[in-house]
């Protein structure tokens, strides 16, 4: 198992492989999502704001691993449960492109090749997902349990995109928790915050 760069989400068919730039691999939130997870681990006094100084240098993948493995302990089996998953669905999208009514047999062929091709790619982006998603959850549990209101970033894409999954995961919650999620100006500065309105 690794977590490693995929690249963003492909778009497979019988005239070749295409990429969709929007929708970027979710190994690009990992290191930003354990940024926040560190931010906020840690005690809280009342009326007490709190600055966490976000480190950009990238770790190595084995320490990587390690450190996902202290937020999520269950990743070994949420992988697994990952890879069934993706290898079932490049299984169905294998028996799809051999079964088409519309493709000839030389289209059918190159189909099946290119998603074959592919077939590394795909669980590599599926394992990522996961491991994001993982650590989406402990950031919004961790929000929970230590009754965070309010989370205040930079307004950089990847940690807009970051509190904005932290936000559906709070939704998703056995008893949802509102929030909200703006952007605004303070100075200079474009800053985005998540208000975490009902705990």
């Amino acid at each position: 198992m690794t977590l490693k760069y995929s690249g963003p989400k492909p778009i497979i068919s019988h005239t070749g492989i295409e990429f969709d730039n929007n929708k970027e691999d979710k190994y690009v939130y990992i290191n930003i999502a354990l940024q926040f997870l560190h931010a906020l681990s840690h005690e809280y006094f009342e009326d007490k704001k709190y600055v966490y100084q976000t480190d950009t240098n990238r770790i190595s993948e084995i320490e990587l691993i390690n450190e996902v493995k202290k937020y999520c302990p269950n990743m070994n089996s949420l992988i697994d449960k990952q890879n069934h998953s993706i290898e079932e669905e490049v299984e169905h999208q294998l028996q799809r492109a051999h079964e088409s009514c519309v493709l000839d047999d030389s289209c059918k062929v190159v189909l099946e090749e290119n998603i074959n091709i592919m077939h590394d790619y795909l669980v590599q982006r599926s394992v990522n997902k996961a491991v994001y998603y993982c650590l989406v959850d402990a950031l919004a549990d961790l929000l929970k349990k230590d009754n965070i209101d309010f989370v205040i970033v930079p307004m950089y894409q990847n940690y807009f995109h970051v509190l904005h999954s932290v936000q559906g995961s709070l939704k998703k919650q056995k008893f949802p928790i509102d929030t909200s999620l703006e952007i605004y100006k303070e100075g200079s500065d474009l800053l985005a915050k998540l208000d975490v309105i009902n705990k």
